[in-house]
């Protein structure tokens, strides 16, 4: 498969901090832990995402003793029909100061993990790539490219949810930063429950995805 990609957020002599965010698998993730879709007490903020970022670009900046720039991109989705519905979340993406790239939703099996790749292997490829985050838990399609990353010295961080992304916590290589420890990204607590944190009275753990997903899968 080959992707094109014509945007660029920064030049291509400067070292940056890549954020690569994977809207629908984080939404998945988010919606499983809700057990419905989220409201807004609940949706990701992402101004307190980007200050983040830049914080930490910062940090990198000094004890590097160069200038870091930050780039946040969102990678998502757009199903048919659904575009009014989607447009006020991309404009405020990109009023935050967020690069969006959208896909057509053309089928099911039609995603952005690919695009997400290719443009951490574009920006490794220039040469500009300093540190990448990855905010997902898709460990199947990033696990390799980034432990390959920091194996060349790259410092890869993966954003997400500790229940979904064990993957990203067992690895010696890689970072993990749970989503809900950024400061500020939600407005009120996860209603978060797992095997450790069990109430004495027992708890209901909601479906990952729905039982007509095994239909598709036939």
């Amino acid at each position: 498969m080959t992707v094109t990609h014509t945007y660029s957020a920064v030049a291509e002599t400067t070292p940056t901090m890549l954020l690569v965010w994977d809207a629908p698998n984080l939404d998945m993730g988010l919606g499983a832990i809700l057990g419905s879709r989220p409201t807004a007490a609940h949706r990701p903020r992402f101004d307190a995402v980007g200050r983040w970022l830049v914080e930490k670009s910062m940090a990198l900046s000094e004890e590097s003793d160069m200038r870091i720039t930050p780039e946040a991109t969102v990678f998502t989705n757009v199903s048919p029909g659904s575009a009014e519905i989607v447009r006020p979340w991309v404009e405020a993406l990109r009023n935050v100061g967020f690069a969006v790239f959208a896909k057509p939703k053309l089928e099911e099996d039609t995603d952005v993990d690919p695009d997400m790749l290719a443009h951490i292997r574009r920006r490794y490829n220039e040469g500009v790539l300093h540190s990448v985050v990855v905010a997902s838990a898709d460990g199947q399609n990033f696990q390799d490219t980034l432990e390959e990353l920091a194996n060349d010295g790259i410092p890869v961080t993966v954003i997400g949810f500790h229940e979904h992304a064990s993957w990203a916590l067992a690895s010696e290589l890689i970072t993990f930063v749970d989503l809900e420890d950024i400061e500020g990204v939600f407005r009120e607590p996860l209603p978060r429950i797992d095997l450790d944190t069990l109430p004495d009275e027992g708890a209901w753990l909601q479906p990952f995805r729905p039982l007509s997903a095994l239909m598709r899968e036939r």
